[in-house]
Formats: C-alpha cells, sequence, structure tokens
C-alpha cells in the first residue's frame, strides 16, 4: 500500500472536522479527504437502514481516491453501519465509538458516566456496551440531545439561546453524580467551552469532558504505525468536499478548523 495515499473521513455534516483537526494534529504529514454529507443531515433522526444507506454511498466516493484508511467521524454511522462499510472496502475502517469509550472508563474517578449523543446514536447502546465491555461495573446514563447540532451549524455556539439549552439538557445528567461526560456526536466539542462554564457555575462538579476525536487520532496514529504506513516528509494536500452549499461549510468550517480552512468542493451524490 501507497505510503503517501489520503485518509479519508467522512461526517453527516460539518462537525466531524473536529475529527479531521485532531487528526491533522496528531498526523501532520498525512493528506486528508474530507466528505460532509450537509444535503442528508442530520443521521441522527433517521433509520438505521437509511444511515447505513447513506455511509456506503458516502465511502464510495470516498474510495474513489487512494487510501490506506477511512475513519467513521460520525458517531450515528458508528454505532450502526461499520459492519456494512467495512465489507465494501480493504482499507481499515475505523469509528468514534470504541476510542471513546476507552477515554471515558480511564477517565472516570466514580464509574458514574453521561453520554450525549444523537438519537440514532443514543438509541443504538452502543457506548453502554462499548464502556460496559471494558468496564462491567460502570453506571451509564445516556440523553440524546438533538437541539446542538443545527446550533452548531448555524454558528450559535456561545450564545445565550445555546446556553440554555445545555442546561436543560445536562442537568439530569448531572444530578445522576456524573464526573465524566461522553460528547457522543462530533459537533459537540464546539460546546466545551459552556459546557465547562455551566459546571463550574449552576452545577460545581469537576466533569471530564471526553473527546474521542482525540481517542480516535491516537488510534489512527498506532494503526499506522504498526503498519509502518506513515507518510513520508511532505506537506499534506487536503481535500475538502460537501454535499450542499459549500458557502455555508466554508463559513461554519472554518470555527471548527482555524482561519487556514481550504477551499471546499461540491459533490453530489
Amino acid at each position: 500500500m501507497n505510503h503517501n495515499a489520503a485518509i479519508g473521513v467522512f461526517d453527516s455534516g460539518i462537525g466531524g472536522l473536529t475529527v479531521a483537526r485532531e487528526i491533522a494534529r496528531e498526523l501532520p504529514g498525512e493528506t486528508l479527504i474530507y466528505l460532509g454529507d450537509t444535503a442528508r443531515l442530520p443521521y441522527g433522526s433517521k433509520s438505521a437502514e437509511t444511515v447505513i444507506k447513506y455511509a456506503v454511498r458516502n465511502v464510495s466516493f470516498l474510495a474513489k481516491s487512494q487510501l490506506k484508511a477511512i475513519v467513521v467521524a460520525c458517531n450515528t454511522v458508528s454505532s450502526v453501519a461499520l459492519p456494512a462499510l467495512r465489507e465494501i472496502v480493504s482499507v481499515p475502517v475505523l469509528g468514534v465509538i470504541e476510542p471513546g469509550a476507552r477515554a471515558a472508563v480511564a477517565a472516570t474517578r466514580s464509574g458514574i458516566i453521561g453520554v450525549i449523543g444523537q438519537p440514532g446514536t443514543i438509541r443504538s447502546g452502543r457506548y453502554e456496551s462499548a464502556i460496559l465491555q471494558v468496564a462491567s461495573a460502570a453506571r451509564i446514563y445516556s440523553r440524546p440531545t438533538p437541539l446542538l447540532v443545527p446550533l452548531a451549524e448555524e454558528g450559535w455556539v456561545g450564545t445565550e439561546v445555546a446556553r440554555l439549552v445545555l442546561k436543560e439538557y445536562l442537568t439530569p445528567l448531572v444530578e445522576k453524580g456524573i464526573d465524566t461526560l461522553v460528547l457522543g456526536c462530533t459537533h459537540y466539542p464546539l460546546f466545551k467551552e459552556q459546557l465547562n462554564a455551566l459546571f463550574a457555575t449552576e452545577h460545581p462538579r469537576d466533569i471530564v469532558l471526553v473527546d474521542s476525536a482525540v481517542s480516535i487520532a491516537v488510534e489512527l496514529r498506532k494503526l499506522l504505525t504498526s503498519q509502518d504506513l506513515l507518510a513520508d516528509a511532505q506537506p499534506p494536500s487536503h481535500r475538502f468536499f460537501a454535499t450542499d452549499s459549500t458557502e455555508t461549510f466554508a463559513r461554519v468550517g472554518r470555527n471548527f478548523w482555524g482561519e487556514d480552512f481550504p477551499q471546499v468542493l461540491h459533490v453530489d451524490l
């Protein structure tokens, strides 16, 4: 396999850029090809069959380029579609749930863990099962938090509206005594600052936020190292695609990636 082949990354929208950014930080020499299926966002409210169909289309598009790994930067897809995706490509396909679950177990002090995510992710129960495989005595409290995705996609992070939504969603979990919170959607790391402020003011408690983007980037490095697939020293040539408005994707994408966000191209799937 070509050492300098790209890493494919896809998500239902812009949120997966949190994963792509962590990969770029962990593996600065690797070229990324990112696809945001913004025309079909959100995946979290759709049936498992529909999610699998969309995910197969996304991977089929990415596989037109020379790849050495695919990272599924969508918790909903990771919860229902990994087996189907691994059947259609020969390169490794990594999901975000297992790395996030292992990080949560490593972070918790009491074994009481909260999980927030899109309805499809929470409904699948995959985070619960992944956490319990590592720590069978853990107590897990999950809650769907669907409004956070449109808030992030519209650039409403940091607003009073976002604060009130977060408070409404998180208060029941904090009252359960969680000391660790899994951000079970790639959009949610954008709310870290507001979450920490909420916990400090409304619920004075030290709650660790688990961002699976960090965990999956470390896991990807280990995989590429073990298979001797790290890229040679050369500048990466990232490519970004969206299935809906590229202007909106680029504008909001800078909040995830930074001001050096590359050009976004449109693709019709």
